[in-house]
């Protein structure tokens, strides 16, 4: 699923609308805190998985 840059441009005109201006940089945020909680718990499940198969 690639996203051109008219979605990206439409889905961030969709948030402005929604949130508005002064609530978006507070949700950017937080979305990135999500991914990289997500991002550092998969690669703890996978060095965890790695670190079994090696004993």
């Amino acid at each position: 699923m690639n996203l051109g840059f008219g979605e990206v441009a439409i889905i961030l005109f969709v948030a402005l609308l929604l949130f508005g201006p002064k609530k978006l940089p507070e949700l950017g945020k937080a979305a990135g805190k999500t991914l990289k909680e997500f991002k550092d718990a998969t690669r703890g499940i996978m060095e965890d998985d790695n670190s079994a198969e090696k004993k």
